[in-house]
């Protein structure tokens, strides 16, 4: 190998240790090609999960930046060098990828590469993925390819651990689809038996509302405000049960996406102007995109329906390397330490959790009369 037994070693560790943390799939594709990246220093790193139609269900890049990216275009179909991998399932190690008989040539905002290195991600018979090196670091022999067997072997080690670690984090998800399935039809009948008890109420004491109001109108009243805060209760369970379970936006669209669809809807739906500006914020671990997501959501929620905000302002941008997301609003305001005393907590503490969960810090600024900012700051990728 180029570097040290030590040095190597440690470097091989590290990489191993960093695929072991991620449990989602997608977190694991990438940190499975910033490793080999990383690990025998090229300039360009991919890994392609193959669907059954002749494409990639899932392709991850590293050392492409996101503007050449986009510009490359679609992802790629299972050809040329690529299906080798897949078909043959044994390594590819190139000189000079464009002169092999079987290159087939790559849209013009693509990178120019030369040497190649490229082997199947393989759980026994199965090939789950095609993970190639292009551009090695370092000065190349005359005709020669910049990677050597010893990359190959270790190329080779890794991919066989970001087998199980691919494996392994297929298996979670599969696991937590079987559990949301099931936390879905646990909620269909809570939901059932919960909300229907609290309409059946609220039919009632609307009717008895209807029977009193011409003989005894103060009665009336008062049922009436017992309709209002029966369908409070009601929307109160149908939105705590809810609000925990995933959006499938999420996984689909990306935190951006998802908070920028959310928001529109609430300013459609709400009086006050709600907007948002997200920028060069990348894809985040799983969890950390959901809670960001979630303590969004909670902090609209007490904007939108107790401050009595014209303005809600939401913000998403980095900071440092960590991600800060801002609720801000020119509502009524409180005062946090009468609401904490009061014991209502207007979901501060959920969203606090939310925050330390994933390691990131909440903090809540807000002075009556003179609106609130919700600031919560995740430490990144």
């Amino acid at each position: 190998m180029s570097q040290g037994p030590r040095s190597g070693l440690a470097a091989v560790s590290s990489a191993l240790l960093a695929m072991s943390r991620h449990l989602e799939v997608r977190d694991v594709l990438k940190t499975i090609v910033a490793s080999a990246r990383e690990l025998l220093d090229a300039q360009y790193a991919a890994l392609g999960v193959p669907d059954d139609h002749g494409g990639f269900a899932q392709f991850v890049v590293d050392g492409v930046g996101e503007e050449q990216w986009k510009a490359i275009g679609p992802l790629p179909r299972q050809h040329g060098i690529l299906a080798a991998m897949l078909q043959e399932a044994r390594p590819q190690r190139l000189a000079d990828v464009r002169k092999d008989p079987r290159f087939e040539g790559w849209p013009s905002a693509h990178p120019e590469m030369s040497d190649f290195l490229g082997l199947p991600v393989r759980d026994g018979d199965e090939v789950l993925g095609a993970l190639f090196l292009a551009n090695k670091n370092c000065a190349k022999p005359r005709g020669g390819c910049g990677f050597t067997e010893d990359d190959e072997e270790l190329l080779s080690i890794l991919a066989q651990h970001a087998a199980i670690a691919l494996t392994n984090a297929r298996l979670y998800e599969r696991s937590r689809e079987l559990t949301i399935a099931e936390e879905r039809s646990r909620l269909a009948h809570e939901l059932h038996d919960a909300v229907s008890q609290k309409l059946f109420s609220l039919r009632l004491t609307a009717q008895a509302a209807t029977a009193l109001v011409d003989r005894d109108p103060a009665r009336a009243k008062g049922e009436l405000q017992q309709v209002a805060a029966l369908a409070a209760e009601a929307a109160d369970e149908l939105r705590a049960a809810v609000v925990e379970l995933r959006p499938a936006a999420l996984d689909e669209d990306g935190l951006v996406a998802t908070l920028r669809t959310h928001i529109q809807v609430l300013d459609r739906a709400h009086t006050a102007r709600v907007t948002f500006t997200g920028q060069g914020v990348r894809a985040l671990p799983a969890a950390q995109e959901e809670a960001l997501l979630r303590v969004a959501q909670e902090a609209l929620h007490n904007a939108l329906r107790h401050s009595g905000a014209q303005h809600v302002d939401v913000t998403l941008g980095k900071r440092g390397q960590g991600t800060v997301l801002r609720v801000t609003d020119d509502g009524g305001g409180f005062d946090p330490t009468t609401v904490r005393r009061a014991g209502r907590h207007l979901g501060l503490v959920s969203m606090r959790d939310r925050a330390s969960g994933v390691g990131g810090t909440l903090t809540v600024e807000s002075v009556p009369g003179k609106g609130t900012t919700i600031e919560m700051e995740a430490p990144g990728g």
